[in-house]
């Protein structure tokens, strides 16, 4: 053969070879995710669930399980996606030339990209909805009863769900777009209409997360107080704990008496309740009340130090790049195609900066969990250890899916990174709009400085009245004029 021929061949062989490593990475890191998330949704499913009698009901389960622990662990990897950029493209700086890291290259990175928004688009569009139809579903009346029956009245509710999701976008992207063609054709479903239904949900994922990361900034620091042992300044153990034996004894004496009465024993399990929960009070509290004066004086306020800068630093950043829109298109989010790694960093501190940026980036998806789980809508889907169905395990899947899957675009918008949307993350209509952009870094500026302002000063005053033992103080009673009786 000759030389040019064996150059080919050895090129064509190295991207070969190439290809293989980059699908042995990412299907060891989808892997990981999984297992860790199948051990999560175990620790919350419940128990009963899976050692029912029924063969069919048990196989239905363990479908919606798995589809289930794929969608969380698609969530995870979107939550990843973004800060193993960065740390990829500072790693690059740092060690250009390392033989062992010549794994980390921009086709690895442009690859996952592309796998999440892919895996994210199958989960949130089939998956999530056929789990859902598919643990609900029973088969048509007269057909005969088993899996193919309930997997038919799944396909068959899905096709008309999609068609009517279909038709709603349709009507929409014709009303909002001017162009007749687009109002009398449904030739070019691939190409305009699912990345402009992706782009709509894409924009209620920010839209959530602009509401939730007010809120979860504001109430970690409350999550955080009730995780932490407080200094005896800010908190009387020693009451608490007297307080709780008290009630514990009183119910003990009232269990112990045996059901008197006929409201007694429909009472009896109520207070067996009551006295589980106070019991399990009662042992929290002396283990915080064992605490270390390292712990207890120094972690508390160390916690809070750091949850405030990284606040005060978060709406900095917004506010800051709020005014570099004004100043400079660059500034504004867009999309690439290729990614230039090991160039330059995406940040101006450098190694410091970009993980700065790491950090905030995940203190921010924390913030943003915290604040959906704490708004009045969405508190039911809280999830409770060993006893939450498989209904509620899907919609956690899902709202946590449309708020991971947004978080990338989030981070960007909001000038947190300067890593540009990789792939199809950044071919969104809307990002392009320049008053969005700006109106959303105000929304959000303006948002987290209202819950942060309302919630120190509520906070402050509390603690006044704590110290001050003003909350010991009887509240007076306002006296009510009796009305005249008429004779």
């Amino acid at each position: 053969m000759e030389p040019a021929e064996l150059d080919v061949l050895g090129l064509r062989e190295q991207l070969f070879h190439e290809r293989v490593r980059e699908c042995l990475i990412c299907t060891l890191l989808f892997a990981s995710l999984y297992i860790l998330c199948h051990f999560i949704i175990t620790c919350f499913k419940k128990h009963a669930d899976f050692t029912t009698v029924d063969d069919e009901d048990a196989a239905v389960d363990r479908i919606a399980l798995s589809m289930c622990t794929f969608t969380l662990a698609v969530s995870l990897g979107a939550v990843l996606l973004l800060p193993f950029s960065i740390v990829t493209n500072e790693v690059l700086l740092l060690f250009p030339h390392n033989y062992y890291i010549q794994w980390l290259n921009g086709s690895l990175i442009h690859g996952l990209w592309n796998l999440v928004f892919l895996f994210s688009n199958l989960s949130l569009v089939f998956l999530m909805p056929f789990a859902y139809f598919f643990t609900e579903a029973e088969g048509f009346a007269g057909s005969k009863k088993g899996i193919l029956a309930r997997v038919y009245e799944t396909f068959v509710v899905l096709l008309l769900l999609t068609l009517l999701v279909l038709g709603m976008v349709w009507v929409a992207s014709a009303i909002v777009d001017e162009d007749a063609g687009s109002r009398e054709s449904l030739y070019d479903l691939w190409e305009y209409y699912l990345p402009y239904l992706y782009s709509c949900i894409s924009l209620f994922g920010v839209l959530l997360l602009l509401l939730c990361t007010p809120v979860g900034l504001s109430r970690m620091f409350t999550v955080t107080g009730k995780l932490l042992v407080k200094p005896r300044l800010l908190e009387d153990l020693d009451e608490q704990l007297n307080c709780t034996r008290f009630e514990e004894a009183a119910l003990s004496r009232k269990i112990s008496a045996g059901p008197t009465s006929c409201w007694l024993s429909l009472s009896a399990a109520l207070l067996r309740e009551q006295f589980l929960a106070i019991q399990s009070r009662r042992l929290a509290l002396e283990l915080r009340r064992a605490a270390s004066p390292w712990q207890r004086n120094l972690a508390y306020p160390l916690a809070m130090l750091c949850l405030l800068a990284l606040t005060g630093i978060s709406v900095l950043v917004v506010c800051f790049h709020t005014l570099e829109l004004l100043l400079d298109d660059a500034a504004m989010p867009r999309g690439i195609q290729d990614a230039p790694l090991g160039q330059v960093s995406f940040s101006i501190f450098g190694s410091f900066g970009a993980a700065l940026q790491v950090v905030l980036i995940f203190y921010l998806m924390v913030s943003s969990v915290v604040g959906f789980y704490s708004s009045p809508l969405f508190t039911r889907l809280l999830p409770a250890r060993q006893d939450t169905p498989m209904t509620k395990i899907i919609g956690n899947c899902v709202s946590l899916l449309v708020l991971s899957s947004a978080l990338p675009v989030f981070s960007r918008t909001l000038g947190i990174t300067r890593f540009d949307l990789l792939g199809d993350f950044g071919r969104f209509n809307w990002l392009g709009n320049f008053y969005i952009v700006f109106l959303y870094n105000m929304l959000f500026a303006a948002l987290t400085t209202l819950c942060l302002v309302k919630k120190f000063t509520w906070a402050v005053r509390a603690e006044l009245i704590r110290a001050f033992g003003l909350h010991k103080l009887p509240l007076p009673v306002p006296r009510t004029r009796q009305p005249s009786k008429l004779c």
